[in-house]
């Protein structure tokens, strides 16, 4: 019965999956709606669950579910990054050698990492592949093949793991995932899928040639498998029964290799060939008999070896008397290397797998649609700013040469019809009154934002402040990451949000120092026609007639000064309207490429779509510098024309007031509904800042809490120095008492508080750091521009795991020493239920 060697499963706990990940999406992917992702996180947590469960079956459909929890950890690994700094989930795994020896307790990694899960669940399923082969029926071929299908699935997973899990878990691994040691478990694999094809050969009677090779090959393979066991490093890990067996197997199958080529010699009837390598075969089994004391699977094999060899000798020495050779003096055994690792592939392990997260767009898409989004804001927010203040200055012009009243005014009596509408339409959006409570909500919406802002920067300086001190305390025996490192990111995009903030005070301030020089004119147009026409001065008539020449030029010109205004809005509206279908071409380059040059594809995309736009807004921009040209021409002949008289200098000046308070209220109607939108859209930003940040404090919290109390335990248990002889006089075989001692001095005492501690690794910083997306500032709040477009925060620069292998000449690793879970933030409940810790 052949004897297989399985490699134990690294053991694990249940983990809080959901509220993590939910925080992520909520604060991250903002325009997902929850029924997309509610679901598939609950199924997510019942698959970690489940794999923990059939992990302990030796069968097929248990390894289907190890496969597709980790098709599945593959598959969220650029949606959902699980980093220290990112989608915070601690995950623990023990040795899979651990023999709780006196060297410390179970030896347990924690790490707030994808790429460490990911690592931990290739061991095990190879690990599981191993047992997989292991219990299969070796008496029969579908078992034999069965097994080296296994083995070199496993063997080709061990090969894979060795040469990116110093890239995986950036800090000292557990002695199970050194690279000497999945070097020496891949070479172990291959070495059993060589044997399961030795067996099932020689069950097939394969040609004794052939066998000879494969078994030849075997021998070798067993012997690469002992050199990388027995490495000082490693030679403890293994379980005890491990290296005989190996180094039983060695000489057993290098015997057998001698013993298939006698059959060979037998044939071809060089009878002492025969004899000498049958002898070699016997002293390699019995060497492999002693090697693997009850391990020894081989009694048959040695039987017949020593049958045969009595058998031979005895027909040479009465039939053939052929000469027996030195075996150093004969041919090597040729060998067949048919068993090879598996080659490793990215590409799913579970032949039905479905992401769970289809509906999610990884992380480079979507940063990508983020930037794309900001990139087509900030040219469409800077055209229609040009349109606009370009309008506000023809509005200007037109108002200080008092047209189109003063047109209408020709007769100096009535209200012209012009002020009349324009007096109308700011009645029926709410007048005055409407301006005055757009203005008294803008407070109100800052200071909610800056409230939330400033808990935000609270709960950093808080964090920072705690875990300073600690710091100081316990100096190097705290081992975590320093706050620092972790929070800058989040501290940076705070300033950031407190200068947009700023800016917006100050634009604020703008817009009501035009509210108040305007206030009289927007009051009375805000009233009736009657109330306006006994505040206008009564004029004394204008000479320029109805119909003269003049008068119909300047109508003209008005005329196309609204035609102007009216082709501006519809540009405008084709600004914001524009659609882009940018997701697919994102995705497109993201599987060509494996990244994506945001850049390139956004500008030509936008170049497309608004290049005919941007031509129409130049356009509109010299057609306004001619029509206005005209209109000053014309103007100065209408005004030498007009009789000039003092009241109806008065009334000329109210009428222009009047118009200039029609555009303020205009602008300003537009400037304050803009501001309120952009506090409205910056508080939900704030409050996904505010949230991130305060789940960050929390896990620091936790892990804070549960290092203190490893450390507390640790002084605890320190002896506090030997213990002082007994004095003289207490030894009761002593002779007359002497004088009692005097009183021992402190200083022969040591106390725990210096005994010496050794730095625990920590894990180290992620890659970039997933920046909030920022609103589109409002272009028209002030004439300033004080909600400029910022350049957007980059999420993630390093969204990729470092490169993989390691370097060659690695020599392995020290012991490893405890981890500790992460922690929060003091001053906030935690979000879920805590996990029991196992230690």
């Amino acid at each position: 019965m052949a004897t297989f060697l399985a490699v134990p499963l690294k053991q694990t706990q249940e983990v809080e999956l959901i509220k993590p990940l939910r925080g992520f999406i909520q604060n991250t992917f903002s325009q997902v709606e929850p029924d997309d992702y509610n679901h598939a996180l609950n199924e997510f947590s019942k698959l970690r669950n489940l794999m923990i469960a059939k992990s302990v079956d030796k069968h097929e459909s248990a390894l289907d579910v190890l496969y597709r929890y980790y098709d599945q950890l593959c598959a969220i690994e650029n949606k959902l990054p699980i980093a220290e700094n990112q989608v915070r989930v601690n995950f623990k795994w023990r040795n899979a050698f651990d023999k709780e020896s006196l060297f410390g307790g179970k030896q347990i990694l924690g790490i707030a990492s994808g790429a460490y899960e990911k690592v931990c669940m290739l061991f095990n399923i190879a690990a599981l592949q191993s047992q997989i082969a292991e219990v299969q029926n070796h008496d029969s071929d579908e078992g034999l093949k069965t097994s080296a299908k296994y083995f070199q699935l496993a063997a080709g997973i061990f090969g894979h793991l060795k040469d990116i899990v110093l890239s995986h878990v950036q800090q000292e691994p557990t002695p199970d995932l050194s690279p000497d040691t999945l070097n020496a478990l891949s070479a172990l694999m291959v070495a059993q899928a060589q044997e399961a094809i030795y067996r099932k050969a020689a069950a097939d009677r394969m040609k004794e040639a052939m066998v000879a090779k494969i078994s030849h090959q075997c021998s070798d393979l067993y012997s690469d498998a002992m050199k990388l066991m027995q490495l000082a490093s490693l030679k403890d890990l293994w379980p005890k029964e491990w290296l005989p067996l190996v180094a039983c197997k060695q000489a057993a199958f290098h015997g057998m290799a001698e013993f298939y080529q006698s059959c060979v010699s037998q044939q071809s009837k060089t009878y002492g060939e025969q004899i000498a390598r049958l002898q070699k075969a016997n002293e390699l089994l019995t060497a492999a008999q002693t090697r693997g004391g009850a391990a020894f699977a081989f009694k048959t094999e040695q039987g017949r070896i020593q049958r045969e060899l009595q058998a031979a000798k005895k027909d040479n020495d009465f039939i053939y008397h052929d000469k027996i050779p030195d075996l150093k003096t004969l041919p090597g055994i040729g060998k067949a290397a048919i068993a090879k690792p598996s080659p490793f592939t990215n590409k799913p392990m579970s032949e039905k797998f479905t992401d769970l997260f289809d509906k999610l767009v990884p992380l480079p898409v979507y940063e990508a649609l983020t930037a794309f989004e900001n990139r087509k804001s900030q040219i469409a927010n800077a055209e229609i700013g040009r349109l606009r203040e370009q309008t506000q200055l023809m509005n200007s012009i037109l108002a200080s040469l008092n047209l189109p009243a003063a047109l209408e005014d020709l007769s100096g009596q009535k209200v012209p019809q012009s002020v009349i509408e324009k007096a109308q339409q700011i009645k029926d959006i709410g007048g005055i009154q409407f301006l005055n409570k757009l203005m008294s909500d803008l407070p109100e919406l800052l200071q909610r934002n800056r409230e939330i802002l400033n808990e935000c920067i609270n709960m950093i300086e808080e964090e920072e402040k705690s875990d300073k001190q600690l710091r100081e305390q316990f100096k190097e025996r705290w081992t975590r990451t320093s706050s620092d490192k972790l929070t800058q990111p989040m501290r940076d995009e705070s300033m950031k949000y407190k200068q947009i903030l700023d800016t917006a005070i100050n634009a604020d301030r703008i817009v009501q120092e035009k509210f108040e020089k305007h206030k009289q004119a927007i009051d009375l147009l805000s009233k009736s026609t009657g109330d306006i026409e006994k505040a206008l001065p009564s004029g004394g008539g204008a000479h320029a007639s109805e119909g003269s020449g003049v008068v119909k030029k300047l109508r003209q010109l008005m005329e196309q000064v609204e035609t102007i205004k009216a082709e501006r809005e519809v540009v405008e509206n084709e600004f914001k309207e524009a659609k882009f279908d940018m997701t697919s071409k994102f995705f497109s380059a993201l599987a060509a490429d494996g990244a994506i040059n945001e850049e390139m594809l956004s500008e030509s995309e936008l170049d497309r779509i608004y290049g005919p736009l941007r031509q129409q807004v130049n356009e509109s921009l010299q057609k306004q510098d001619s029509v206005m040209a005209q209109v000053q021409t014309a103007n100065m002949e209408f005004c030498q024309a007009k009789a000039s008289d003092q009241s109806g200098a008065q009334r000329e000046a109210m009428l222009k007031d009047l118009a200039a308070g029609f555009d303020m209220f205009m602008e300003l109607k537009s400037n304050l509904e803009e501001g309120t939108k952009f506090y409205n859209d910056l508080t939900p930003l704030l409050v996904r800042l505010q949230n991130k940040i305060s789940d960050f404090c929390f896990a620091r919290k936790t892990e804070k809490d549960e290092l203190m109390s490893d450390l507390q335990k640790s002084i605890a248990s320190q002896p506090t120095g030997p213990t002082p002889p007994p004095p003289s006089y207490q030894n009761p075989t002593g002779g007359q008492p002497s004088a009692p001692p005097s009183q021992p001095s402190s200083q022969n005492y040591t106390g725990s508080g210096q005994q010496s501690w050794g730095n625990a690794p920590y894990p180290q910083p992620g890659g970039g750091y997933q920046g909030m997306p920022m609103p589109a500032m409002p272009s028209g709040f002030n004439p300033y521009n004080p909600y400029m477009q910022y350049p957007q925060q980059q999420g993630y620069p390093n969204q990729g795991y470092p490169q993989q292998g390691y370097p060659q000449n690695y020599q392995g690793y020290p012991q490893q020493q405890q981890q500790y879970p992460q922690q929060g933030y003091p001053n906030n409940n935690p979000p879920y239920q805590q996990q029991n810790q196992w230690r």
